[in-house]
């Protein structure tokens, strides 16, 4: 099959102008002129449209296994390609947790039999797991994951003697949930004791227990460790700008410690409490305006090189109408994320090329994965087309299992037209394409 992408604003690599792709079996066979003649059996048009990358979330929970009734591989790989996401990196806090190669292969085995994006898995890490997590084929795994504060699935690593082993060992790329355990817990204690009695508990209450002081110590102790043993360490979800000081800069390869922003903490600030409540309640929590404010200069200036979601589905039984303590913290976004950064990309925050880096070109790199994350000849045809056209964010048109989206009733300015996965067609115009199996990502290490 060849499928020409004829004459359409090109988005790669630093630069936009006008080309066409063709794209033979799964593979991007050529970049043309606009001008060139080739036989293709399809070719579409879309003269209106951008066609960047594939977009690569490095950092979702689609809840499998375990956790079905929240979301599931298929549904939320569905909601990805929608979105423009053809590429995901899995979790492990899924019931049980993902702490073994044999939990590991067997997400793997799910999903090739069900996931229509491209997708890894991490495998988690304990106070005890040290042999598992050494014994990783990295060349098929994208890295470790360390939850260096409590979040949901249980799966906090406290003791220090262990964090050390594993930074010392360091077999491939550490990414942390970083927040302090202690101050948490110390916060946490103060408000309940403040609020025993009260029926009204303010939401934004939830940046002051997992507050910025939090989340700085802990993001510190893991620089200072990746440093000490010279590990390979990715921050995940910064929320703060006094982190930010933490990353190094310069050429991406030649850094150790690098950050990842979410497109929440890019879009909200703690005053959006008081009008969205529980719909923005995500570990770590939303900061302030500056904090966000902070973030988006270092996402537009390359200091933070990695944009992604966390997307982290519940049901609206768990996340709506419950006490402000027993709600559980995340939400749903990776069906929006590309649209919203190309919104604030509309809005003079960053370029569409900034878009197109932070979320395909650098992920691809950072993680080394093989053969995506650019529009190359030779690379796999993982692409999309999106239009500039207004549409609003309904439960109705949201693909999320959990079936809601913290950004019910928001107006988006660039909506997906098309979704290629691996050459195939995996979306298009409001449809998803549940043949199209995405593959098991592959890295150069």
């Amino acid at each position: 099959m060849r499928i020409l992408i004829k004459d359409i604003q090109l988005v790669n690599e630093g630069a936009t102008r006008r080309a066409s792709v063709l794209i033979e079996d799964e593979y991007i066979k050529a970049i043309l002129p606009v001008s060139a003649q080739v036989d293709a059996d399809v070719v579409i048009r879309e003269k209106d449209c951008l066609l960047l990358p594939g977009a690569i979330d490095d950092q979702v929970h689609f809840r499998e296994p375990g956790l079905t009734h929240k979301a599931d591989i298929q549904s939320e790989s569905r909601a990805a390609v929608a979105g423009g996401v053809t590429t995901f990196m899995d979790m492990p806090n899924t019931v049980p947790n993902t702490t073994t190669v044999e939990a590991l292969e067997q997400k793997y085995e799910r999903a090739a039999q069900t996931s229509v994006a491209n997708y890894s898995f991490y495998i988690g890490a304990t106070n005890d797991n040290l042999a598992e997590v050494t014994s990783v084929d990295y060349r098929k795994v994208c890295g470790i994951k360390v939850f260096m504060g409590s979040s949901t699935g249980n799966m906090l690593v406290d003791n220090d003697k262990a964090l050390a082993a594993l930074f010392e060992a360091h077999p491939a790329l550490i990414a942390t949930h970083c927040e302090d355990e202690q101050t948490i817990q110390r916060n946490l204690a103060e408000a309940k004791a403040k609020y025993a009695d009260s029926p009204n508990i303010p939401w934004r209450l939830h940046s002051q227990i997992r507050s910025a002081e939090a989340c700085f110590l802990s993001s510190q102790k893991a620089a200072t460790l990746a440093r000490k043993y010279g590990a390979r360490l990715h921050i995940l979800h910064l929320s703060t700008a006094q982190e930010i000081a933490l990353l190094d800069t310069g050429t991406l390869a030649d850094r150790h410690v690098t950050g990842e922003a979410c497109v929440h903490y890019l879009l909200f600030s703690d005053a959006d409490y008081d009008t969205l409540g529980e719909r923005i309640k995500w570990n770590p929590a939303i900061k302030t305006a500056a904090d966000r404010d902070a973030l988006r200069k270092a996402v537009a200036e390359g200091v933070i090189p990695v944009v992604a979601t966390d997307h982290a589905p519940h049901t609206r039984g768990e996340k709506f109408g419950n006490n402000f303590f027993s709600t559980p913290s995340g939400g749903p976004m990776v069906q929006h994320s590309l649209p919203m950064m190309l919104d604030l990309a509309a809005e003079g925050l960053w370029s569409y090329e900034t878009v197109a880096q932070r979320m395909a070109h650098n992920p691809a790199e950072l993680f080394q994965i093989e053969r995506r994350g650019f529009i190359r000849e030779g690379y796999f045809a993982d692409l999309v087309m999106v239009r500039k056209q207004d549409w609003t964010v309904t439960d109705d048109n949201v693909l999320y299992k959990c079936q809601w989206s913290p950004l019910n009733g928001h107006t988006l300015h660039h909506q997906v037209v098309r979704t290629f996965v691996n050459g195939k067609i995996a979306y298009e115009h409001g449809y998803v394409n549940n043949d199209v199996r995405g593959k098991r990502l592959t890295f150069n290490r």
